[in-house]
């Protein structure tokens, strides 16, 4: 059935980049503030409905697997992220694949809309099952970023599109670093004393009520300013698969399937040892959450500074792949060092494997998304770029849970040593990607 091709935007394209890198900002920023609030949040709501509740029985579950009370927490907040990460999976080709027929404008208006309800039903979430549903509704819509990538590819010429994902990915680790820190803040903010009576208002709704703002910014903000960055586009757009597996079937191009799965394998390995490293940083060397909160702080802004200066000059220079199969050979020996942190061992042994770790994923993460655009035809990129987002989704999925197994089956150095030997695959793939169709020299 055809669709009618959308229309590009008569305003100007230049400051497309710098209204998605806000964009996407403003996104992190909202989806990561709930991090800090983990802890009280399974304590409210279990001493809130009772240890027969829904949260109760969870809570239960999960102290006998590990029997700590810290672990129990960290699961807890992994499991939440982990429904996220899920259903990111699932909607970010299918809203990818929207915005190829209908314009990237419109999809991108519709799913920040619908990520800033997600947040007006938190903010009334006094039950743990309209936090769920709040959470739902936020992973849906969290597929927004498959459009900022591809409208960062209708903007960037192939070769250059690279500098662009780079500006993205400092954007999104910006949002990483500023999210948990204003949620730390509004940990304090109990709006329970001064609006009693209103119903499901809870001791999170500050926190809340701060990601509404960010997400209603956010909507105007592109509402007024984000031109539609599509041209017009043939007519021939098939029925696709809501299976992202299925959909990638679709995708006949040739170093496609294999910049997914290398994609999806580097990023599990990396969510593994995200997903550990508060155990192991607590278990070797006694950090407590303000340490843990720093450890991450210094893995955002090295991303945000690789990703955004030196990434956008080094592609042009050596290509897409090198820099991706870089990466990976920097973090494969992060995960190592990481794994040599002991109880007589300093912080800046850690603080080592952090910056090849970070560094590392910075360079691979731009390198990887420019291919993912610059494998498929112009009509193709939203739902490429969805596919591609899906897999790292679905990494974010498997990666955490694969960690935990590790670490209290294994032990603490196993998520590392195991996820070094696994990277071993992404980079002997990547090294084998086809150059990209009327490609620089790489």
């Amino acid at each position: 059935m055809s669709t009618p091709a959308p229309q590009p935007s008569t305003g100007p394209r230049k400051g497309v980049l710098g209204l998605v890198f806000l964009t996407v900002f403003l996104d992190m920023v909202g989806f990561s503030v709930i991090f800090p609030l983990f802890p009280q949040m399974l304590d409210w709501y279990v001493a809130e409905e009772g240890p027969e509740s829904l949260v109760g029985q969870l809570a239960s579950w999960l102290e006998t697997l590990v029997e700590d009370r810290f672990a129990v927490i960290v699961l807890f907040g992994g499991l939440l992220g982990s429904l996220y990460s899920g259903l990111q999976f699932i909607f970010a080709p299918i809203w990818g694949g929207l915005s190829d027929r209908r314009g990237r404008r419109s999809i991108l208006l519709l799913t920040l809309t619908g990520t800033a309800l997600s947040y007006v039903v938190w903010f009334f979430a006094g039950s743990f099952a309209l936090l769920i549903a709040a959470r739902l509704a936020g992973g849906i819509m969290a597929g927004n970023i498959s459009i900022a990538s591809a409208a960062v590819a209708d903007t960037h010429k192939k070769a250059d599109r690279a500098k662009g994902m780079g500006i993205l990915g400092a954007g999104i680790g910006l949002g990483f670093v500023v999210g948990p820190a204003l949620g730390g803040l509004a940990s304090g903010w109990d709006l329970t004393a001064s609006l009693p009576d209103t119903p499901g208002i809870n001791p999170f709704s500050g926190a809340a009520l701060i990601a509404f703002v960010l997400a209603l910014i956010n909507l105007i903000w592109a509402a007024a300013r984000f031109p539609e960055t599509l041209e017009a586009t043939t007519d021939t757009v098939e029925k696709r698969s809501i299976n992202p597996f299925a959909a990638q079937g679709g995708l006949t191009f040739p170093g496609v399937r294999t910049l997914n799965f290398a994609y999806f394998i580097y990023f599990a390995a990396f969510g593994a040892m995200e997903f550990t490293l508060v155990f192991l940083a607590a278990e070797h060397l006694g950090y407590g959450p303000r340490d843990n909160a720093w450890m991450f702080v210094f893995i955002g802004l090295t991303i945000a500074f690789v990703q955004g200066g030196i990434v956008r000059r080094l592609v042009p220079r050596v290509g897409e792949r090198k820099v991706a199969t870089l990466g990976m050979a920097l973090t494969l020996p992060g995960f190592l060092v990481i794994a040599a942190v002991t109880k007589a061992a300093s912080p800046p042994v850690l603080y080592t494997g952090l910056a090849l770790v970070a560094v590392g994923s910075s360079l691979v993460m731009p390198s990887l998304s420019s291919l993912a655009s610059r494998y498929v035809p112009d009509d193709r990129q939203g739902f490429a770029l969805g596919v591609f987002r899906s897999f790292g989704s679905l990494a974010r999925v498997v990666g955490p849970i694969a960690g935990g197994l590790l670490y209290y089956g294994l032990g603490a150095l196993a998520p590392y040593v195991v996820g070094a030997v696994l990277l071993l695959m992404p980079l002997a793939l990547t090294r084998r990607l086809p150059a990209p169709p009327a490609s620089a020299p790489d």
